[in-house]
């Protein structure tokens, strides 16, 4: 993004697609992280070192948080949630770095991952409890409300959007006014804010995603029987 409004910085152009800064950005952290994995994947140890432990106590952090929503669905969407975790952390924070923008500030890249938590919730509801039975629930208060429960899941997926791009983006400018205002004498703080909050934001998204995920999967018996195991 520049800064005139919420036009986007084209890197090259193919064929009739533009290929943005922030696509081209958001293409090469996902295709990092998917080597990382690959590469740690195959190094992994019964005597662990220090990056492995490391590793793996994010894994059981993760997996921890995604079990306190989900259940016993932990393992069906836990790869889905923790990839989307780890991708919104590095695109966050990639704005630290001179030169790059976070892809996240841009509205296209925000829309794309709440469009692909949108049919993810589908997707996961469909394959656990099929699909007359998932498309049963959408009826369960009645045929009228049939519309609005079609409009809160469009609007939920806007919000999700709009959300993540409009913190991200009002968080880089707050800094570019504190460094434009104070020159490069306070850095730290200003960095530290941009870390903390970089975080932050991936944790909403990435939560606010398993809840919806976590919605579409589990069917109304078995949240009432979950609620009533947490009552007692």
């Amino acid at each position: 993004m520049n800064g005139e409004g919420l036009q986007v910085a084209v890197l090259f152009q193919l064929g009739p697609l533009a290929i943005s800064v922030s696509l081209a950005s958001s293409i090469a952290i996902t295709a990092l992280l998917g080597l990382g994995a690959w590469w740690f994947s195959r190094r992994l140890a019964l005597l662990p070192n220090n990056v492995q432990v490391a590793l793996e106590a994010v894994v059981e952090v993760m997996e921890e948080a995604v079990a306190q929503v989900a259940g016993s669905h932990t393992r069906q969407i836990m790869p889905f949630i923790a990839s989307l975790w780890v991708f919104l952390i590095v695109a966050n924070l990639l704005g630290l770095i001179p030169g790059l923008e976070s892809p996240t500030r841009d509205l296209s890249v925000t829309s794309a991952l709440a469009i692909m938590v949108f049919f993810s919730v589908h997707w996961f509801g469909i394959r656990s409890q099929g699909l007359r039975r998932y498309l049963r629930h959408y009826l369960e208060s009645g045929l009228f409300m049939l519309p609005f429960e079609i409009l809160s899941e469009i609007t939920r997926t806007v919000a999700l959007a709009v959300r993540l791009f409009g913190n991200m983006m009002s968080l880089e400018m707050a800094a570019l006014m504190f460094l434009l205002l104070a020159g490069f004498l306070v850095p730290i703080p200003i960095l530290m804010l941009h870390v903390v909050e970089a975080l932050v934001q991936a944790y909403i998204f990435g939560m606010l995603a398993l809840i919806y995920v976590a919605g579409g999967i589990q069917s109304r018996e078995e949240k009432q029987v979950e609620q009533g195991e947490i009552n007692e």
